[in-house]
C-alpha cells in the first residue's frame, strides 16, 4: 500500500522551472518531486523522496502552466528491470546499493531503476527483488574488501549482457 503526495515542479539555483536544454533551445526539462509514504510486506513504513525529469518541447511545458503550478497531478513511479533502459549506455540506470557502489543483481543479471511521472495516481512501482545481498550486507560492514565481491557478479552479468548484445547483433 501506497500513500499519494503531490508532485511538485523544482526551480533551479536562478528559480527556473523550465530549464532549457544547452545543446537545443527548443527543449526542456522539468524537475519533479514527489514524496511518498510506502508500508513494506514485512510491516515497515518507509518515507521515499523521489524526483523524475519530465522532458519536452519548451513551448509545450509553458503551454502546461507548469511554472506557475505549485503541483501538478499524478504519480512519479519506479520501473526496474534486468534489461537496460537505455541499449547505447546501459550503465546509466544502475540500481547501486545506497553508498556501498555496489551494483544490485537479479540472479547474477544487473538491476536497472528509473523513475517516470504517471498520469495515473493508482499506478505502481515495477520492482525487482535483488539477489545479491550478503555482498551488499558485507560491503555495508566493511568497505575495504565488500566491492571485489560484489563486482565479481555485477562483471559477469555485465558480460553476459555484452555476449547477448553480440549475439543479437549478429542475427540482424
Amino acid at each position: 500500500m501506497q500513500t499519494k503526495g503531490k508532485v511538485t515542479p523544482i526551480q533551479d539555483d536562478l528559480g527556473n522551472v523550465i530549464r532549457v536544454s544547452k545543446n537545443n533551445p527548443e527543449y526542456g526539462h522539468v524537475r519533479l518531486q514527489q514524496e511518498r509514504v510506502t508500508y513494506t510486506a514485512t510491516g515497515w513504513v518507509k518515507r521515499s523522496n523521489l524526483t523524475t525529469l519530465l522532458h519536452g518541447k519548451v513551448e509545450d511545458l509553458e503551454e502546461l502552466g507548469i511554472a506557475k503550478a505549485g503541483s501538478i497531478p499524478g504519480k512519479i513511479i519506479v520501473k526496474e528491470s534486468t534489461s537496460p533502459f537505455n541499449e547505447s549506455d546501459p550503465d546509466r540506470d544502475l540500481k547501486i546499493a545506497g553508498d556501498t557502489g555496489i551494483v544490485c543483481c537479479s540472479h547474477g543479471e544487473p538491476i536497472y531503476r528509473k523513475t517516470y511521472l504517471s498520469a495515473d495516481e493508482n499506478a505502481i512501482d515495477e520492482l525487482v527483488a535483488h539477489t545479491n545481498g550478503d555482498a551488499i550486507k558485507t560491503a555495508n560492514e566493511n568497505s575495504n574488501g565488500a566491492n571485489a565481491i560484489a563486482s565479481t557478479e555485477f562483471s559477469d552479468a555485465m558480460d553476459k549482457g555484452k555476449n547477448q548484445k553480440r549475439k543479437k547483433q549478429k542475427k540482424k
